[in-house]
Parts: structure tokens; C-alpha cells; sequence
């Protein structure tokens, strides 16, 4: 595992494998026949002295729907994932709208987390490298992005570092690819537009500004007129 959402899932996740084998219930039959008296079934007697402990039936058939239940909660978990990565806040968010005792929402995700279904590193990582290489966001708005997700914060700050405080330079950048489509005559405009872009992206206001300014500076050179960012 909405905003402009250019993330890029993990492929080739394991085969499916059943993560709870399910209990079947004990045969209700267990009772030794040629002993004791014989009564008619059906009389009131019979009905009394009935060898079938019908409370313990009860309990078993509640087992198998817990299992059964717990079952289709990792399944539609799993089919979730092939789709989208999530946190383990988000995977517990999942389970927990699916009837599930705090326990069994416990269980499954133990389970994936051993099975490397749920990874917050990865998907730490994952949105870092989408917000730097695909959408030219700033440290502000990856942060945010993975605060949203769930991610824990000591593990947002530890994949932030492969980034860099070079805010500067990556706005620059994104400037530089945006200049040109900014449209208009207006050099204000343009202005305003770009530094609105950027600071969508989580750039502070004053390297907005600067990247801003520097790349329509660049665009606009060529010009018979000299830029009025000056």
C-alpha cells in the first residue's frame, strides 16, 4: 500500500497460502451402543436421558464461524495488498471493520508481518522514493505523506535521510520541468502559479519563491524582454 496518487505498489507478492487451517467440528456422535436401556426415540424418557451434549455441539459450531471468519478476514486482507501496500495502522484499520476481536485483528497481522506481507520500512522507502522521483515533493509534504499512512514516526525519520536537506535543489528542479507550462503573458501570474505548485509539493515558502523565480528567470531568457524578477 484521495490525493494525486502516483505510488508505486510492490509486485510479486508470495503465493497465496491459507494462514489459518480451519478446525473441524468433532463428531457429534461419540456415543457407545449396546449399553444401558433401550427407550423408543421420540418418547419423553429418551428426550431426558439423550446421549448428545447439545451445549458442547453449540460451542464447536461457534468455534468453526470465529475460523471461518477469521479465515475470510486474511483473505480479503491479502487481496487488498496485491492491490495496494499498507501500514500495519492501516491493516489493522482493515481487520478491525470486519467483526474481528481485537485478538484475531493480533493474529493476522503477526502473521503477515512474518510472511513480510506488512513492512512499514518498505513502504517508508516506497513513498520517499514516489515524492522525491515522481512528484518533486519536498521532506515536508513525504513526511505528511507518510503520517497519513500510518507509518511510524521514528521509521518516517529514518527513511527521510536517505533524502537529504536538499530542498532547494529538488524544487529547483520541479520548477525548471514546470516553468514552461505555466501559461500566460503575465510574469506575475506565472509567478504566483509556480510558487502555488511548489508549495502544494511541501517546499517552504522562501525556496518556493527561489526556485520559482530562477526557473521562469531561465524560461524566459530568450526573450526579447528581460525577466522582472529582479
Amino acid at each position: 500500500m484521495t490525493h494525486e496518487d502516483d505510488r508505486g505498489e510492490a509486485d510479486g507478492l508470495a503465493p497465496v497460502i491459507p494462514l489459518f487451517a480451519a478446525r473441524s467440528a468433532a463428531p457429534a456422535e461419540s456415543v457407545q451402543r449396546g449399553s444401558g436401556p433401550f427407550f423408543a426415540p421420540g418418547s419423553d424418557h429418551a428426550r431426558d436421558t439423550s446421549p448428545f451434549d447439545t451445549s458442547h455441539e453449540a460451542v464447536t459450531d461457534s468455534e468453526v464461524d470465529d475460523t471461518a471468519l477469521v479465515q475470510a478476514a486474511s483473505d480479503a486482507l491479502l487481496r487488498k495488498l496485491r492491490s495496494r501496500s499498507l501500514s500495519e495502522r492501516e491493516a489493522r484499520t482493515f481487520l478491525a471493520q470486519r467483526d474481528l476481536s481485537s485478538d484475531a485483528v493480533e493474529e493476522i497481522v503477526a502473521d503477515f508481518l512474518r510472511l513480510s506481507y506488512l513492512d512499514d520500512a518498505a513502504l517508508a522507502e516506497q513513498l520517499v522514493h514516489v515524492g522525491v522521483s515522481r512528484r518533486g515533493e519536498g521532506r515536508i509534504a513525504i513526511a505528511q505523506a507518510m503520517a497519513r499512512r500510518g507509518v511510524p514516526r521514528d521509521v518516517a525519520d529514518a527513511a527521510l535521510e536517505a533524502v537529504g536537506d536538499d530542498d532547494a535543489e529538488r524544487a529547483l528542479e520541479f520548477a525548471r520541468r514546470k516553468a514552461t507550462s505555466v501559461g500566460g503573458r503575465d510574469d506575475d501570474a506565472a509567478l504566483r502559479r509556480l510558487v502555488g505548485q511548489l508549495a502544494r509539493r511541501g517546499y517552504p515558502s522562501s525556496v518556493a519563491m527561489t526556485a520559482a523565480r530562477q526557473a521562469l528567470t531561465e524560461v524566459r531568457r530568450p526573450a526579447a524582454r528581460g525577466p522582472r524578477f529582479d
